[in-house]
């Protein structure tokens, strides 16, 4: 067990940080990358008509179950098992579950990963001590999410074996390829963007994008993806590391991880009042 996620702790830390958001390109590849995901994004999600609602929803829950307090935790772990257990379908002639407990804890586990790799390229590794802390409150909440107790290695040492292994076990699939093709397709995220303009935004857009996807996925999963990466794309992203780093040293610690404070505080005082949620929903 770990401690609370009350300010000064691990996660309170890390979790939401501002610069976690670098890594949103990142993350979902490697969560299609598991084919019982893919299955159920193919058949379940609305990320290829709506990507940014897709993740405002996305960015909402996960402020709700690290920032909204034990009651908001659990209240979100309702709604989420309550919304997976209706995705199921076939795939590869084999039936799914969006609760399948591998594919389940995965997700969490690429969740858990996020920070700590955000802070080895963009800011400070943590220490033993705070991955240790971290760690134990990101099992917490998994457990509080319904992730199995088996499914949730022993310490970060057992955490990163599983990790790999994970990785070096995937292949691509056409999910995949369709969230690659998403991201030089996607519509623009407000209405009020003159349609003149984003052309040139979405190209921009997905240049970075893709770019920080090659330079972040596990090196394994980028050769099994075939996706080039070069001694001056490493420079370059190097470069990068440097600028965001900077930015965050002068961003103090409390206001790192504000905008994700709120939203869970925000979404927990508006699930206990479904008048008002209703209305913007």
């Amino acid at each position: 067990m770990g401690p609370p996620v009350v300010p000064g702790t691990a996660a309170w830390r890390y979790f939401g940080d501002f610069r976690d958001l670098l890594l949103a390109g990142q993350v979902l590849v490697l969560q299609v990358a598991h084919p019982v995901v893919a299955a159920g994004v193919r058949d379940h999600s609305d990320y290829v008509s709506d990507p940014w609602t897709r993740l405002m929803r996305t960015g909402a829950s996960l402020s709700i179950y690290v920032y909204g307090g034990a009651s908001g935790a659990r209240f979100e772990a309702s709604r989420l098992r309550e919304l997976h257990r209706t995705f199921t379908g076939v795939a590869d002639g084999r039936r799914y579950s969006g609760l399948d407990p591998g594919a389940y804890a995965w997700v969490h586990a690429t969740l858990v990963k996020v920070p700590v790799d955000v802070q080895r390229f963009f800011g400070r590794p943590l220490s033993l001590a705070e991955l240790d802390e971290y760690y134990a409150q990101m099992c917490d909440i998994g457990r509080v999410l319904g992730v199995r107790e088996r499914d949730l290695p022993a310490d970060w040492a057992a955490f990163e074996r599983y990790y790999d292994e994970m990785v070096a076990s995937f292949r691509p699939n056409e999910t995949m390829t369709t969230l690659f093709e998403t991201i030089h397709t996607v519509p623009k995220p407000v209405r009020w963007l003159p349609d003149r303009w984003w052309p040139r935004l979405r190209s921009a857009q997905a240049a970075g994008q893709l770019f920080l996807i090659r330079a972040t996925l596990p090196s394994a999963l980028r050769e099994q993806l075939g996706l080039q990466w070069t001694s001056r794309d490493q420079l370059r992203f190097a470069r990068f590391c440097r600028v965001v780093r900077i930015v965050g040293w002068l961003v103090p610690v409390p206001l790192r991880t504000a905008h994700m404070r709120w939203i869970g505080k925000l979404n927990v005082w508006l699930r206990a009042h479904p008048w008002a949620y209703r209305l913007i929903s």
